[in-house]
């Protein structure tokens, strides 16, 4: 069995640097977790880039509940990263009843097609996960959910991830579970026995939470207990 993927949340090359040298597989890039998380100025990608060898996820995301005229701002947004080099993205709309934005959704994967990109946790935030797996399914390019399993956080989601792995292969549920939103060290070794293999961090990388820069010794100590 390979290792299990760790990705890590970057918001500077600072960020990148220290995830990198501490053992990430992969970088999340965003600005404004205030926010929780919104894209990143294309400046500000290619500063990230400069800084690391590792493959970059970058949100699409332009502010912290999307509404249909956000679309083509988002989309001149994703073609200008795609233009400076862009080649992995992490995205996912709903409406505000809680069901999928397909047409937002297919609009954005339409924009990034061929390229490799996550279903965010918006998934956790939906009132049924069950349609938003099966109407995004055949999406291209779609390889990852991001997800807790609930929006609280993995304590509330567990049954419901250990519920989806159990269906890992079937339509909806082909892409690899990324396990993050309230992840904590202690639930590692739980979750790998059962078999998930893919881990998210973001305010647990760094020293004092968002406020802090993230802190290699942290990713290393991360990385050793997700597995090497």
């Amino acid at each position: 069995m390979s290792r299990p993927m760790f990705e890590v949340i970057a918001l500077t090359p600072q960020d990148a640097r220290a995830a990198e040298s501490g053992g990430a597989d992969r970088l999340e890039l965003v600005t404004d977790m205030a926010a929780d998380g919104l894209t990143p100025a294309t400046r500000d990608f290619a500063a990230i880039r400069a800084a690391v060898d590792l493959p970059l996820r970058v949100m699409l995301r332009i502010r912290d509940g999307f509404t249909p005229g956000d679309l083509d701002d988002l989309l001149a947004r994703t073609a200008a990263l795609r233009a400076e080099g862009a080649e992995e993205f992490v995205f996912g709309f709903l409406t505000p009843d809680g069901a999928v934005d397909l047409a937002a959704t297919r609009a954005v994967a339409e924009a990034v097609a061929g390229c490799r990109w996550t279903f965010h946790r918006a998934i956790d935030h939906s009132a049924d996960r069950s349609e938003v797996r099966a109407a995004v399914a055949d999406l291209p390019g779609l390889d990852t959910f991001l997800t807790s399993g609930a929006a609280a956080g993995v304590d509330a989601g567990r049954e419901v991830l250990l519920g989806e792995l159990a269906k890992t292969g079937e339509p909806g549920y082909r892409p690899q579970i990324l396990v993050g939103g309230g992840l904590r060290a202690d639930h590692v070794p739980d979750l790998l026995a059962a078999g998930f293999d893919a881990f998210h961090i973001g305010g647990a990388a760094r020293e004092g939470g968002w406020a802090g820069a993230v802190d290699p010794a942290k990713v290393a100590e991360w990385r050793t207990l997700i597995g090497s």
